[in-house]
């Protein structure tokens, strides 16, 4: 089972390490626009990004996971991000 630590280091910047069989660090931004759009404010963007890591863990290893992008790019590799992330939170 994956940890996963998520850090605010800016604004709209965080940064998230994955400790499996190999520990990884990405660096995720996430506008306050798309946060509204999926949480309606009702989780922290802290538990957002978590979520978001176990919805990618559930579909690749951590050594797949881009080392940085913007949260919206998951739906681009997964359709089906978004309905699903709502539902988790």
């Amino acid at each position: 089972m994956a940890r996963i630590e998520v850090t605010q280091k800016e604004t709209d910047t965080f940064e998230v390490t994955v400790r499996e069989t190999a520990t990884t660090t990405h660096r995720v931004t996430l506008t306050q626009d798309y946060y509204q759009k999926l949480t309606g404010g009702k989780s922290s963007p802290e538990t957002l990004i978590e979520e978001s890591f176990e919805f990618l863990l559930e579909r690749e290893s951590n050594t797949m996971i881009l080392a940085r992008f913007d949260l919206p790019v998951i739906g681009d590799y997964f359709p089906e991000y978004e309905k699903n992330i709502i539902r988790r939170l």
